[in-house]
């Protein structure tokens, strides 16, 4: 989804990031959860995937599908709509939160909740975050999770997104980054099993936790406002996708890395063309 609007510092985010990598190097597990053992269980096998192209004409269709633009060749839609026929197709899926209108489908016990047993919420987007703080409930989610991941994969998309990969940091510290990636390697491994490269979507302060997390490129929300495409097109080789919310981001993103990234300019609703919030420009 668009990014949070203030909800990034620079400075603090700097700090964060160094602090989000100690607590990787550092973690271990919970003695007290009794959960299967995310390292021995058998991972599904893998199969070939098709990566996206790199710097090709890209539309964000997130908030709705319609008949993609001239020489557009990445398209990222919800995972409830149809792919577009003859390009590279995105399936959107919110990975680690549940969506206002899909919160009482989840059991009760799935959703983060507080000391007084209130469930956490995203306050922007009024999503409740999901409990990936243990390695059985992460199997649980992702069992769900990888229902729509099928979904993307049967509908014939080529890769998948989870959203909200940073949502740990909206988590009131119940949350680490050592759950996040180790929840989004399960879902990178069933994606890879269906055939569907799989998306880091934001959190620049673990792309280079690549290897750890199995995924194979980036979707990056206004990388050029924030000064951070070259950190997402370093960990991924060029293999990024962007999207700028503001014209001072968009010509940031396009005068640092508009010869090597897919880099859209698009209204923060993400909006249809029949809309008056729609914005798209490539140029």
């Amino acid at each position: 989804m668009p990014v949070k609007r203030g909800a990034r510092v620079g400075v603090f985010r700097a700090a964060a990031a160094l602090i989000v990598l100690a607590a990787l190097a550092s973690c271990t597990s919970d003695p007290d959860d009794k959960g299967p053992d995310e390292s021995t269980k058998p991972k599904p096998s893998p199969k070939a995937v098709r990566l996206p192209p790199v710097h090709v004409g890209f539309d964000y269709q997130i908030g709705g599908a319609y008949p993609p633009p001239a020489g557009v060749r990445i398209v990222a839609r919800d995972r409830e709509a149809e792919p577009a026929r003859g390009l590279y197709n995105i399936c959107y899926v919110n990975a680690f939160q549940a969506q206002p209108d899909e919160r009482d489908d989840w059991p009760a016990d799935l959703l983060l909740r507080d000391g007084k047993g209130k469930a956490v919420v995203d306050g922007d987007w009024d999503e409740a975050l999901l409990d990936i703080g243990t390695p059985a409930k992460r199997e649980r989610v992702a069992a769900r999770i990888n229902e729509w991941i099928d979904g993307c994969a049967d509908k014939g998309y080529d890769a998948v997104e989870p959203d909200n990969f940073d949502s740990f940091t909206r988590s009131r510290g119940l949350l680490s980054a050592a759950d996040a990636t180790a929840f989004i390697k399960l879902l990178s491994d069933h994606a890879h099993s269906r055939g569907l490269a799989i998306g880091q979507k934001n959190t620049v302060e673990l792309a280079g936790q690549r290897g750890r997390t199995g995924l194979d490129f980036a979707v990056a929300e206004e990388c050029g406002e924030y000064d951070e495409c070259g950190e997402y097109a370093e960990a991924f080789d060029d293999r990024v996708v962007v999207i700028e919310y503001t014209d001072n981001g968009f010509r940031k993103a396009r005068s640092g890395f508009g010869d090597r990234l897919s880099i859209v300019r698009r209204d923060v609703l993400v909006s249809t063309p029949d809309s008056a919030d729609y914005v798209r420009k490539t140029r």
